[in-house]
């Protein structure tokens, strides 16, 4: 089945963050799926602290693994080229192609972006070769001025690959034809004729009231109106990046689990089963004060573990770990966290930032050494505390040594992996994905003291969730009106 090069590409660009982009590319994937095309997604260029390894050993941001489930493919770093892992507000790590290349400030960064832009176009033709379809998302907005020049993101790209645009606004948000309108005015001309049309997003209410704002918009900026997709509720897909809890919250639950929400936190996704579980509350805080109540205290992954560790303790969290022990509660340290809980964190290189060393809390006798090769590997392995199976995922660009390693905390691929204290009252791992499946999960919940076995399969909820969103788009969105609109566009193209 052939497909004019014009149709093969298309892409999904927001007038905001958070407009709906990355859900509806999932959508977009999945109907096409379904439909019996090959499709694929993609994403130029990411910045996120969610990220997934994928199938050829790198990493991509955690969305377009999503989307690659959507599609019914592993995730590939030609999904992602492009991965932006902020260190802090001023520097991020470049990961290309699934690998972390240097630390670049935000000047480095705009001056690197024709070879980035490069690697860019790379990934799309390789993409182009196996798959009838890509849909593309686009990153924040088009319309930001400031980083309009050199832009690999959102119409840079759709410029250089000569592709069609969907522009998707959040009218929950407020102002929703304002930011379509406005939107398109800060375009150049060729620009606003790539966009084809619009998608108004998280639409509550009878939409016989908006009809006369779709009737002007329209008629306005001569677009069609493909959709007024309704919002949702209580469905599950990963975040792209935020800490976005809130829609999880429950009261009056049995076991309270406490995370501080480092200034560099990533990969909190490793937390989605816990706060999906009907007898845990999961609250993530940035000052222990808020501890009350506390069952188990989870430190979570970061982008900068010897920055992060200082702010703990310039917070007072060491103090209060310490008196959470002393009551019995509970520990457990995931991949940064896990570096946290030995005696030293070394970084002789300046891996993440100045070279040097920082002493852990020393809940564990271990310590770190951050070298520059990054571990990135899917695993499989058992459990030591009942040899239940287990799998997930490392990124970690560190190794750990010491006794607490003679005490593992599961087995994987054949080597120990993992550490438990002597007192058995605290836990750490390497493993992202450790609460993903339900036993699992239980058992390490069973070990921290909650013995509820009501815990979530986080691969069956999140299927649901996309094949949710598809089959709301598909009952939502005007497929004959999109082809009408990229048949117009493929005609200006002769």
């Amino acid at each position: 089945m052939q497909i004019n090069k014009h149709m093969q590409t298309l892409m999904v660009q927001g007038t905001t963050s958070d407009a709906g982009k990355s859900t509806l590319v999932t959508a977009l994937c999945r109907y096409y799926l379904r439909k019996g095309i090959k499709v694929a997604p993609f994403k130029p260029q990411n910045m996120a602290l969610n990220s997934a390894v994928t199938i050829d050993g790198g990493e991509i941001g955690r969305a377009q693994a999503v989307q690659a489930v959507a599609c019914g493919l592993e995730a590939h770093t030609d999904m992602n080229p492009i991965l932006l892992k902020p260190n802090s507000d001023k520097t991020a790590q470049v990961i290309i192609h699934g690998k972390a290349t240097e630390n670049q400030s935000a000047k480095q960064y705009h001056s690197f972006k024709k070879q980035a832009m490069e690697a860019v176009l790379q990934s799309h033709n390789r993409l182009t070769q196996q798959y009838q379809k890509i849909i593309v998302e686009g990153a924040g907005s088009p319309a930001e001025i400031n980083l309009r020049a050199g832009d690999i993101a959102n119409m840079g790209f759709a410029e250089q690959v000569d592709c069609p645009v969907i522009l998707i606004a959040d009218i929950d948000k407020g102002g929703v034809f304002a930011h379509i309108v406005g939107t398109l005015e800060l375009l150049s001309e060729s620009e606003q004729n790539r966009i084809i049309g619009f998608v108004i997003n998280r639409f509550r209410g009878d939409i016989a009231l908006l009809q006369p704002g779709i009737d002007w918009l329209e008629q306005r900026t001569a677009k069609p109106v493909f959709a007024v997709l309704p919002y949702l509720h209580d469905f599950y897909l990963e975040a792209e990046d935020a800490v976005a809890v809130d829609k999880y919250q429950k009261n009056q639950q049995k076991f309270n689990i406490i995370i501080p929400q480092l200034p560099r936190i990533s990969n909190h996704t490793d937390f989605d089963a816990l706060l999906l579980h009907p007898e845990v509350s999961v609250k993530f805080v940035k000052a222990p004060i808020d501890c009350s109540g506390a069952d188990c205290m989870i430190l979570p992954g970061s982008k900068s573990v010897r920055d992060d560790l200082n702010w703990l303790i310039e917070k007072g969290w060491e103090d209060t770990i310490k008196k959470h022990l002393r009551y019995g509660g509970r520990v457990i340290g995931i991949c940064g966290g896990y570096q946290m809980l030995g005696k030293a964190i070394h970084d002789p290189d300046g891996i993440e930032g100045e070279a040097g060393s920082t002493d852990g809390l020393g809940f564990l006798d271990m310590e770190t050494t951050l070298q520059a090769e990054k571990c990135l590997r899917k695993v499989n392995g058992y459990l030591t505390i009942n040899k239940v199976a287990v799998s997930g995922y490392e990124i970690h660009a560190g190794t750990s040594e010491g006794a607490a390693l003679k005490k593992p905390v599961m087995i994987l691929a054949g080597k120990p992996e993992g550490a438990l204290s002597t007192d058995n009252l605290v836990m750490g791992s390497y493993l992202h994905g450790l609460f993903d499946l339900p036993e699992v999960c239980e058992t390490i919940l069973n070990w921290a003291g909650n013995k509820s076995k009501k815990a979530v399969n986080l691969a069956e909820m999140r299927e649901q969730g996309i094949e949710q969103i598809t089959d709301s788009l598909e009952n939502n969105f005007d497929f004959e009106k999109l082809q009408i609109a990229l048949d117009y566009f493929i005609k200006d193209k002769k």
